[in-house]
């Protein structure tokens, strides 16, 4: 018989970064709706505890209905936030000085924070290319290995990178961005072939265009708009919810024999292009 308890993540500890706007924090949102507890990070404290905030109230809503239900309903699980710059060492200490002293362990790992500069190649210095570097795919593969004695001890854990489209095609945006995020999706390879006998499960989600903060300068440019919605099938900008989707999936038990894949959550735009 189906088991619905593969769709559900009760008792499962999740660490998403970036996780105050956005992607992240629709995937915080989504995680906490299918039962996980989730430990959630980003820079700005004031902007991630207004997220904590409406998190909060919507799990508290969620426990009076589920106590109002008879049947009896699944649970929706907690959240603890901090704020901290994975980009720095001195940061990612702080963040898992942390989650020891919680005391929760950790099952899922969401790297999702990332940053860009739109510019022609010539135009970057190095300090900002290498801060994109930095951001991207140093504090993801840093995170991955302070993550991984703590993954490991569970049979079943998940990490889940947040890449992009602009890593497996050009979309007209800045050069080191798609080469951090490709480098990322071979990160994700590498690190499930490596880590899948320790019960480890690697998998990246690929965004198009998504309507977030960062995302609004470009799609404010009605003609860069055109072009975009033209070239993606599903004639459409993408949602948070939608991104935040697929990764909850990706960390499911209903996908436990999937790993080492980057999936792309982009209306259709890879097999399209740009």
């Amino acid at each position: 018989m189906p088991n619905p308890d593969r769709w559900r993540l009760d008792g499962q500890v999740a660490l998403v970064t970036g996780a105050s706007a956005g992607i992240g924090r629709a995937t915080v949102a989504e995680l906490l709706a299918l039962g996980a507890t989730v430990l959630a990070c980003a820079r700005d404290s004031d902007t991630l505890e207004t997220a904590a905030a409406e998190w909060r109230e919507d799990l508290a809503a969620r426990v009076a209905v589920d106590a109002d239900d008879r049947r009896g309903g699944a649970r929706a699980g907690h959240v603890h936030v901090l704020a901290c710059d994975v980009a720095d060492a001195d940061g990612r200490d702080r963040l898992f000085d942390w989650i020891e002293g919680l005391g929760l362990g950790l099952t899922i790992l969401v790297n999702n924070v990332g940053t860009n500069q739109r510019r022609a190649a010539v135009d970057y210095d190095e300090a900002e290319w290498r801060a994109i570097f930095e951001t991207n795919l140093f504090a993801s593969f840093e995170l991955c290995r302070s993550a991984y004695p703590l993954l490991r001890e569970h049979a079943a854990s998940a990490i889940v990178n947040v890449g992009s489209v602009s890593g497996a095609t050009h979309v007209r945006t800045g050069a080191p961005y798609g080469m951090s995020k490709a480098a990322m999706h071979q990160l994700t390879r590498n690190l499930a072939a490596e880590w899948a006998a320790d019960g480890v499960r690697v998998n990246a989600v690929l965004p198009w265009y998504i309507r977030t903060r960062r995302t609004s300068p470009a799609l404010a440019d009605r003609d860069y708009l055109e072009a975009v919605l033209e070239r993606t099938p599903m004639a459409r900008i993408g949602e948070p919810e939608e991104v935040a989707a697929a990764i909850a999936f990706l960390c499911l038990p209903a996908s436990s024999y999937i790993t080492a894949q980057c999936l792309a959550v982009d209306g259709g735009f890879l097999s399209h292009g740009f």
